[in-house]
């Protein structure tokens, strides 16, 4: 009976020694382990991140590291860290944390309105891991440029404005080839034939777009500038659009973040291939980086008999276009006593 009594008790104790091992291990597994009060929080590991800079950045989410070390080396997660962005919601337990640190998810990467490819390139490297001079150098890399038919002066082209999905940790050179073949993607049949009607490459008319987005502001006002342009163009005129010469002013001092709000004489004696006023044609490359809708604008110009245009001073923001040159000198002069009565430098 005692012998009994002894191998009863031991069993008791054995079951309950193998109850708390058991919860405890459930409670590491299984039961929430984070700290934070949002709903969802991110956590960026840079490429090859060591196990020691995940507890690094997860240790400010996570309530218990113990619980979370140990079922990271059951599952060999310590020996296996993957790179890139990854989301760890509320409640989370150490097991699910190991998981969603095993699938990174992408990131939406949006660019529109910059003023230079280093202006492009340092707002693409605030959404991903390669740095603003690695994406700079892919972008214009010997080998990358020629396999697409660019140049430094018309590589800003090749990014088309959206909103792209990427993976955090895509490398520069991966990111640049999916730019051109979005570019390409872009530039599909009709919008080729568009170009190849006015007698513009895709490039050129980009460049093109370019100067119509700095003219105006007012997209449903584009196609009519553009047709300006169109016009000029086909009648062998100088482009004379201010903003090329702006911008090769700025181009020929470095010092793009410049405000010229007005151009004066001493601008237009810029040499640059810029300055429309002193060179005919469409510029080398694009003086910014237009938006899809001057593009549309450029490939579907509106058809009329316009030669000029300049500011309107009693529609702000539009402008007054003109057939002959009489008719642009009296909206010029309208203009010019506007600025003036405003004290526009």
């Amino acid at each position: 009976m005692k012998l009994r009594r002894i191998i009863a008790l031991i069993t008791l104790v054995v079951v309950i020694g193998g109850s708390i091992y058991g919860y405890s291990i459930y409670k590491s597994i299984f039961s929430a382990n984070t700290t934070f009060s949002q709903n969802k929080v991110a956590v960026y590991l840079p490429t090859n991140a060591s196990y020691e800079q995940v507890q690094d950045s997860i240790r400010p989410y996570i309530k218990d590291m113990e619980r979370f070390d140990m079922v990271a080396n059951k599952k060999a997660y310590s020996d296996n860290v993957r790179a890139g962005k990854f989301v760890l919601t509320k409640g989370m337990n150490s097991n699910e944390i190991v998981n969603a640190l095993r699938q990174p998810v992408p990131v939406r990467v949006s660019f529109n309105n910059q003023e230079t490819l280093a202006d492009a390139v340092g707002r693409i490297a605030q959404q991903v891991e390669p740095d603003s001079l690695a994406l700079l150098q892919a972008f214009t890399d010997k080998e990358f440029l020629r396999d697409h038919e660019l140049n430094k002066d018309n590589v800003l082209s090749i990014l088309v404005p959206n909103t792209y999905e990427f993976f955090w940790d895509v490398s520069a050179y991966k990111l640049t080839e999916r730019m051109a073949r979005e570019y390409r993607k872009f530039w599909n049949e009709d919008r080729k034939a568009k170009a190849a009607a006015l007698g513009l490459t895709p490039l050129e008319v980009i460049s093109l777009a370019a100067i119509v987005h700095k003219e105006t502001v007012k997209a449903d006002e584009r196609p009519r500038v553009a047709g300006v342009y169109i016009n000029r163009l086909n009648k062998g005129m100088k482009l004379e659009a201010d903003p090329t010469v702006i911008y090769a002013v700025k181009r020929q001092t470095g010092d793009f973040n410049q405000v010229i709000k007005r151009v004066y004489f001493k601008h237009l004696e810029v040499d640059s291939p810029y300055n429309t006023y002193m060179y005919e044609g469409i510029p080398p490359g694009p003086i910014a980086m237009p938006d899809i809708s001057a593009i549309d604008a450029v490939l579907n110009a509106e058809k009329h008999n316009y030669i000029f245009f300049c500011a309107s001073v009693t529609n702000i923001g539009y402008h007054e276009f003109a057939v002959t040159a009489s008719q642009h000198a009296a909206n010029r002069r309208k203009y010019i006593a506007w600025v003036n009565k405003n004290n526009i430098k």
